[in-house]
């Protein structure tokens, strides 16, 4: 029978569907999950809460020669991580060295003209390390992997105001008066009526500029 599986923070779609063996096209395209894809149209920005359901593993046959070696691939591992860096005036920050490390694997690189970095991870990594720049100009950040709330909740606009560099303090889902500043801030640079309010123009533009 499928499973209901309740979402807890730090929960994607990837990580679920490495969790019971499936990729996760197959968890999210399920027909009984169709409310919640609507609902959320990102399966790696889920909220605390959510429902999904995992469908039933069916046994897949393959023919073979048994007189010879064949090599099997599972799908869906690894996940791609993508992070686009943008100073404090939005220009992206192109060919800036950098090295990421997750679940103990060291990757480094440069980021490309649009200041994108990709790296594949696992589809259950829940935590990494960012390190950006060299020398005395290194910056080091924590990465939350799978903890993105969706836009349309309190915290999911504060988790990508305080990623663009706008502090709005805690991301507890209070639309308190640091956060109405913070979001009059960025519809402000956005050219966006600058009321405080979580309409539908400002998480549309959220969305647009943090890229999930």
């Amino acid at each position: 029978m499928p499973i209901e599986h309740i979402v807890q923070q730090g929960d994607c779609i990837s990580s679920i569907a490495a969790q019971y063996g499936f990729t996760p096209e197959t968890i999210w395209d399920f027909p009984a999950n169709s409310e919640l894809k609507q609902k959320r149209q990102n399966g790696n920005v889920l909220f605390e809460g959510d429902v999904v359901v995992v469908p039933d593993k069916t046994l897949r046959e393959e023919s073979r020669p048994t007189d010879q070696k064949h090599k099997f691939l599972r799908e869906g591992i690894p996940e791609m991580l993508k992070i686009i860096l943008r100073d404090a005036r939005a220009i992206p920050r192109k060919n800036l060295p950098y090295i990421l490390v997750v679940d103990g694997v060291r990757s480094e690189g440069k980021t490309n003209q649009d200041g994108l970095l990709e790296e594949p991870i696992p589809p259950d990594a829940r935590e990494g390390r960012l390190i950006v720049g060299v020398g005395e100009n290194r910056e080091t950040y924590t990465l939350k992997l799978g903890h993105l709330d969706p836009v349309t909740e309190v915290s999911g606009a504060q988790m990508r105001l305080n990623n663009l560099g706008i502090d709005c303090g805690p991301e507890d889902g209070e639309l308190n008066p640091k956060t109405v500043e913070a979001i009059k801030l960025f519809q402000g640079q956005h050219k966006l009526d600058a009321t405080g309010e979580l309409d539908d123009a400002t998480r549309q533009k959220l969305l647009e500029v943090h890229g999930s």
